[in-house]
């Protein structure tokens, strides 16, 4: 089974083509410049450029998927999901920005019906889980007045791609969905939130996360809402272009390994009854890859309507949770 990988020569690109050599899959490492995509892997090489969308279809043409890895996905997302679909060829990403999530969604399923492809994007260690284990939370109550998606990961670092995006969202004003629509919701402080492993409340802050683009989509909610940590929300405020091009490429391998991320959903029904639930795991570059390989896997198998879904239309939410059990990752809802 041949998968492609846009931006295989990024940091998480060569991640996503190390994964799939482990799982015996055939990486098409796919980019603009040859050179560095030989020195990812011993693969498969094609090169073509974002402007050359026939160029980048006849990469992808007998592929059976592709993962894009390669973000500002707000600035380069949208014409990997054109080649895509010209070629046929089933689409996940990586992108954690809420606004091109929530474009993506809105506008792509139309054509990705048309050419038989499954459209998934931000398939990613906050937006997959977190999208999954929201789901499995909600469907706990009767019905659910408020959602709240919170990622409270610690540590880990964040790499210059990751560094870009924030940026790129920061361009932005944040969203919330409420009565039916999404609207603006200006950064804030909210309720701290008492943390699996955590013996006092987390300070956390409003922040536009993955989940309020996916979530509404197969949650009937009156408010989907998303927030971090207030340290980490300080952190990336104080990101600047500047700033973003001193961060280092790469995350390294001990840095990784001593963080953890930890995406918690809470819902609320209207007679104040609530249910949590929680996903956590070890190294998020890694297991960004290992997600992603494994919803673009799924993908190829076959058995997905075609369309821009969200990861809890796209695939069963529990039975993912559970295959990522394999690599670390622990689930609960309670």
């Amino acid at each position: 089974m041949k998968i492609a990988v846009y931006g295989a020569s990024g940091f998480t690109g060569r991640l996503v083509a190390a994964e799939l050599i482990r799982r015996e899959l055939q990486p098409v490492l796919v980019g603009r410049n040859e050179i560095r995509l030989r020195a990812v892997a011993d693969a498969e090489i094609r090169v073509a450029d974002l402007d050359d969308i026939p160029a980048l279809a006849r990469a992808f043409g007998d592929c059976a998927a592709v993962v894009n890895c390669a973000g500002p996905f707000t600035r380069w997302g949208e014409p990997v999901i054109r080649a895509a679909l010209a070629a046929g060829c089933h689409y996940v990403d990586t992108t954690g920005e809420l606004h091109y999530l929530h474009e993506v969604l809105r506008t792509v399923g139309p054509a990705a019906e048309a050419a038989g492809v499954t459209v998934v994007p931000g398939m990613a260690d906050d937006g997959g889980p977190g999208d999954l284990i929201a789901h499995l939370t909600a469907a706990r109550l009767p019905e659910v007045a408020d959602l709240l998606i919170a990622d409270l990961r610690r540590d880990g670092g964040a790499s210059r791609g990751t560094a870009r995006s924030m940026v790129a969202v920061a361009e932005r004003e944040p969203l919330e969905y409420a009565d039916g629509q999404w609207r603006a919701a200006p950064l804030a402080p909210v309720a701290p939130i008492t943390a699996p492993g955590e013996p006092e409340p987390v300070a956390v802050q409003s922040f536009p996360l993955p989940g309020v683009a996916t979530i509404p989509r197969h949650v009937t909610a009156g408010r989907v809402r998303s927030a971090i940590r207030a340290e980490t929300a300080a952190l990336f405020a104080g990101l600047t272009a500047d700033v973003v091009e001193s961060v280092p490429e790469v995350v390294d391998a001990q840095q990784r390994a001593a963080g953890r991320w930890l995406m918690l959903a809470a819902a609320t029904a209207g007679d104040g009854a609530t249910a949590r639930g929680w996903v956590t795991g070890p190294d998020a570059y890694g297991l960004t890859a290992v997600i992603a390989v494994e919803g673009a896997r799924r993908l190829a198998a076959g058995g997905v309507p075609a369309g821009a879904l969200p990861p809890a239309l796209a695939f069963d939410p529990a039975d993912f949770l559970d295959f990522l059990t394999g690599h670390g990752v622990t689930w609960k809802v309670e």
